[in-house]
């Protein structure tokens, strides 16, 4: 029993250390990275179309509808995919100056499913390039322009910089979740950015070249929908790029069921991808496709919580082991080098992105906020998310 139980902390740890080890080299490669604001003018761009899904955003898509129309060149246009909605979000969107069509399906809900509809549109006079812009996000002033040219010049998918913010006065919880989004979606991206690697798509800053999203490409009832079909179009040879002069954002919800049923569905759809990354790698090395490679490395990173948990549960193995001859004490060093490069991550994000939202004495209290992600993870495994559920917008 001792000898299985020394084999399985043997493993964990060696699983570990190199998770440890690929957010260590992203974090190293991408926490002083500071792109370059984005040029006006330039070579003439291409036509491009902003699909907004929206389901039930009556009352609060005013202001991304706005924001979207105010830098929309002549050769542009916005259409809002009303999807399932029981509220006025389509007669809203239409009095604001979008186009719009309505979608009525109760079996085939979510996102993907959407956007499918919004192409199927489009397949007509289809534009060069298509964008996605959620309902809740802004895009900075020259973000769309960047995202088109970007996509048409590279004829690759192509991801803005996306942040979600907390609200003034949010409480910790909503801070610490803003800290965790930048380190994922800013620090980690940027160092992939650096090293010449593509990047995840990450649900909304999106653009596309035509040829990408022909077809039924969205068509997906999964809750990662977006990274699903970043790892398809890598597998095509087309992995998606970070144009990280390009930013949208968006604000994390105020109250906690709706900032917890979002983290829900983001981590359960993440963990149940987990399972295309060995066929994705072996084909990945078998075709000596990089971009492949480099995205399912990247998807194998747990979420930042679940990884702490893995790296406190590494080092309890190796204590036990410290004791017993060579190897135990080796895998002793590993699991607190583990815990001591897992630790000089995060606070390398943090100095880099997190001190917006979090003080470093409040940092500290980062294992509470570990422990009660535990029944999140506890749930994917027992009572997993498997149909998307919209988050609230209040804030």
């Amino acid at each position: 029993m001792n000898a299985l139980l020394f084999a399985v902390g043997g493993a964990w740890i060696f699983l570990v250390s190199l998770l440890v080890l690929l957010l260590v080299v992203q974090v190293l490669a991408g926490w002083r990275y500071r792109p370059r604001a984005v040029a006006a003018g330039g070579a003439p761009l291409p036509s491009y179309v902003v699909l907004m899904p929206a389901h039930d955003e009556a009352g609060t898509i005013g202001g991304p509808i706005a924001a979207v129309l105010k830098q929309l060149p002549a050769n542009g246009r916005l259409l809002v995919v009303a999807d399932n909605c029981t509220d006025a979000t389509a007669a809203e969107a239409r009095a604001l100056g979008a186009d719009v069509i309505e979608r009525q399906d109760p079996v085939a809900r979510g996102k993907g499913h959407a956007l499918a509809f919004g192409v199927a549109h489009l397949a007509a006079n289809p534009p060069q390039v298509v964008l996605v812009i959620d309902a809740d996000t802004t895009p900075a002033p020259g973000a769309l322009d960047a995202l088109a040219a970007t996509a048409a010049d590279l004829q690759r998918p192509v991801q803005a910089l996306n942040l979600m913010l907390a609200p003034p006065g949010s409480s910790l919880r909503i801070r610490m979740a803003a800290f965790a989004w930048a380190m994922h979606n800013q620090v980690r991206p940027f160092g992939m950015h650096r090293l010449g690697l593509p990047c995840q798509l990450m649900g909304t800053g999106m653009g596309f070249p035509w040829p990408c999203v022909a077809g039924d490409a969205f068509a997906s009832g999964h809750l990662a929908e977006d990274q699903q079909l970043g790892l398809k179009l890598a597998a095509a040879g087309q992995p998606p790029i970070l144009c990280p002069g390009a930013l949208v954002e968006s604000w994390f919800p105020l109250e906690n069921a709706a900032l917890e049923g979002q983290k829900k569905r983001w981590e359960h759809g993440h963990l149940s991808l987990v399972k295309a990354v060995p066929p994705l790698l072996w084909r990945a090395l078998r075709t000596r496709n990089a971009g492949a490679m480099a995205l399912a490395l990247d998807l194998c990173i747990p979420p930042l919580a679940l990884l702490a948990l893995m790296v406190l549960v590494a080092c309890g193995f190796g204590a036990w082991m410290a004791g017993s001859g060579w190897q135990g004490g080796l895998a002793a060093a590993a699991a607190a080098l583990s815990l001591a490069g897992f630790a000089m991550a995060v606070l390398l994000a943090w100095y880099s992105a997190g001190r917006r939202w979090v003080r470093l004495s409040e940092l500290a209290s980062a294992p509470l906020y570990v422990l009660k992600k535990i029944p999140v993870y506890a749930g994917f495994l027992f009572k997993r998310q498997k149909e998307w559920v919209r988050t609230s917008r209040q804030r």
